[in-house]
């Protein structure tokens, strides 16, 4: 396609503009939005000797919609309406996790989602990581009942190198006399984020790279393909890696990092990603010439407009039947299930979920990767219901409570911490819901640690002393808790955990209390005498010379998240900031906390862009001294922490002159972020 399409495209664009041939396609133009609508045929007869229009219709990752009667419905009926609008060969393919994760998951697992998605009727499926959460061994059986084939190239039987049982590399799709060749293909993150061990049940993950040459280079000299099309499960980064580094892929449709991306072209390769969850439908028109694609447009057509196909409708409303409208209590605050929410702060509902954990098991500790809570969605306040619970709580997991030193502890929280350095197209995230600990995470690689102040039910960890800690099953079987001694193993499903705590409950009221604490930056704040009369300052040096302060967003908080707000806050001409706290209240979170005492508060640098964060996070430590009621002074560490604003790092900031944020006591930094956001990890 690089090549016809290099050579080809001025000459298209001028004879585009004087005639369309009979058979071609034509494409319009929304005046209002000045978007590119789908070409719409001329004539009855697309296919030409040396002009032949494919269109292509995708869609990605449903996951949570294939169990509720909305944008899949709607979906199904815009994918019949688009293939009735082209007499041209039409095809229609999915990029993987379209069978799991969804509410009906722990009741009928896959049957509900390939039950719809033979109703839409693809020409072809790619395996992705979530499809995989039923085990190796399901993927035969849905196969089995669904009515088109399942693809995966790239992971094989590591002694025979089969394809997953049910599944196929590549199929060739014919129509109209136009071949067309489809591959699966998964990256090497499709391993961690699956629910299975790959090496355990005996299989490999291939190259995706050299898998997809291999196959698409077959497709071109041994099945006569026209196109070639790549079923991707691995996100547009990688999509754009594979089009720099393959030979004779056309297209690229996407799944698995679930955003918008309409059509582009990466190095001759259309890539396109539909978003997820049955939101959008993409449509990409191919001009197919002697066998080569030499032209193309497309767009992505949101499906909300669309009316709901009743035969998918009901079948979703028949399998949710009773069960899934069970009410198991009311709410009386928002439940967020949104993935930016739980992956970069704590929510309110992860407390709720890993509260019901720990009721559940007695332990110190209970933590869930922000990835095991789904949908996207917000609920409440009002009654929640078994839809909703499954809904936010999917998957087949049930609940592990294993031993692990304070040391150990501090690693399970360390290893979820995602810095401004790494890899990926987040802002710096915590990736975490915790109950029963408080903690502080840095969001820079260079800080010197990327996990501190790590308190259980109040009281700082000691390294060598050992804690009880609840996790999911998925995340028991992180390499960051591999030496835990496993106590106790709750069969129960986690999303029924939960619904039974709410239920029991009656109402609940979860609310963010500042369990994990985000920290940029430090400052040193020198020493502050604590007597308990009148009232006392925490100052320390402003992180910039440019920086606005919000004096009115100060408050102190102890380990077991006892707030106190500051009475006010200054920053003198000098730059030196001054919060001001009731003596007599900072004593009290002081004794409640074993000492432990933080104070947050924000402040902006003008033409600073920000990620998902409004603010960043100075931490300034205190050296407290408090009278006993004898007379004598004992001495306590407090922290000031300031929220600040958010920009990439470096050795020095060129707007602001600050130096790259350490994660300790000394001169006042910056820590700054990256502004690009994510909507369930994953």
């Amino acid at each position: 396609m690089r090549t016809a399409m290099t050579l080809l495209v001025a000459s298209l664009c001028v004879l585009s503009a004087a005639v369309v041939p009979a058979g071609a396609v034509q494409a319009s133009t929304d005046a209002a939005t000045g978007t590119t609508a789908p070409p719409v045929a001329t004539d009855a007869t697309t296919a030409q000797a040396n002009n032949t229009t494919v269109t292509i219709l995708s869609y990605n990752d449903i996951q949570t919609a294939a169990a509720e009667n909305d944008s899949l419905p709607r979906l199904a009926t815009l994918v019949a309406e688009r293939r009735a609008a082209h007499d041209n060969p039409t095809f229609v393919f999915g990029a993987g996790d379209e069978v799991s994760p969804h509410s009906l998951s722990p009741l009928t697992k896959w049957q509900t989602p390939v039950d719809t998605l033979n109703v839409i009727d693809p020409d072809a499926e790619a395996i992705g990581n979530h499809d995989l959460d039923f085990g190796f061994e399901a993927v035969a059986n849905f196969s089995e009942a669904s009515t088109f084939p399942w693809l995966m190239a790239n992971i094989v039987d590591s002694e025979t190198g089969d394809p997953i049982p049910g599944t196929e590399p590549y199929t060739v799709v014919e129509k109209q006399g136009v071949r067309v060749g489809v591959i699966g293909l998964a990256d090497q993150k499709i391993k961690p984020k699956t629910a299975v061990d790959f090496a355990e049940q005996g299989y490999e993950l291939r190259d995706y790279a050299a898998a997809g040459s291999e196959y698409a280079t077959q497709l071109r000299t041994e099945e006569d393909a026209d196109v070639v099309v790549v079923l991707g499960h691995f996100g547009v980064p990688v999509a754009k890696q594979l089009a720099n580094e393959t030979e004779n892929v056309d297209a690229v449709l996407v799944g698995d990092d679930e955003i918008k991306y309409p059509p582009a072209e990466t190095n001759g390769v259309v890539i396109s990603e539909g978003e997820a969850r049955a939101n959008y439908l993409g449509e990409l028109n191919l001009t197919v010439s002697d066998g080569a694609v030499t032209d193309w447009e497309g767009r992505l057509i949101d499906t909300q407009n669309a009316t709901h196909n009743e035969t998918v409708s009901t079948l979703i409303e028949d399998a949710r039947g009773e069960e899934l409208a069970r009410v198991a209590g009311r709410t009386e605050t928002t439940l967020d299930a949104r993935f930016a929410s739980n992956y970069h702060d704590e929510t309110a509902l992860g407390n709720l979920v890993t509260d019901a954990f720990r009721a559940k098991t007695g332990a110190d500790v209970a933590a869930t990767n922000a990835g095991g809570i789904r949908s996207n969605s917000q609920y409440g306040p009002g009654n929640v219901t078994a839809g909703n619970v499954y809904n936010m709580l999917p998957f087949n997991n049930h609940l592990v409570t294993m031993r692990l030193t304070g040391s150990e502890l501090t690693a399970l929280l360390e290893s979820q911490v995602e810095t401004v350095g790494d890899d990926g197209a987040y802002d710096p995230q915590a990736k975490l819901q915790v109950s029963g600990v408080t903690y502080e995470w840095a969001t820079h690689a260079d800080a010197d640690s990327l996990v501190r102040d790590v308190s259980v039910n109040g009281t700082p960890v000691a390294p060598n002393a050992t804690y009880n800690v609840t996790v999911n099953s998925y995340m028991a079987g992180w390499d960051s808790v591999a030496n835990a001694t496993v106590l106790n193993e709750e069969y129960t499903l986690y999303g029924t955990v939960l619904f039974d705590y709410i239920d029991a409950q009656g109402t609940v009221s979860p609310a963010d209390t500042d369990r994990i604490r985000r920290v940029d930056a430090t400052a040193d704040a020198g020493t502050v005498s604590l007597d308990g009369a009148g009232d006392a300052a925490v100052s320390f040096a402003m992180p910039s010379t440019n920086a606005t302060v919000d004096t009115q967003a100060f408050y102190a908080l102890n380990a077991v998240g006892e707030r106190v707000n500051a009475t006010r806050t200054t920053v003198s001409d000098n730059g030196t900031v001054s919060v001001v706290f009731p003596d007599s209240s900072l004593r009290t979170l002081a004794a409640d906390g074993d000492g432990d005492i933080d104070v947050y508060g924000h402040y902006s640098v003008a033409g600073r862009e920000y990620g998902y964060f409004n603010a960043s996070v100075v931490n300034a430590d205190v050296t407290a001294t408090m009278a006993s009621s004898n007379g004598t002074a004992t001495t306590v560490d407090l922290t000031a922490e300031t929220d600040t604003t958010t920009t990439p790092p470096a050795d020095t900031d060129a707007g602001t002159g600050l130096p790259v944020p350490g994660f300790g006591i000394g001169v006042a930094v910056l820590a700054v972020f990256g502004a690009a956001l994510l909507a369930s990890r994953r």
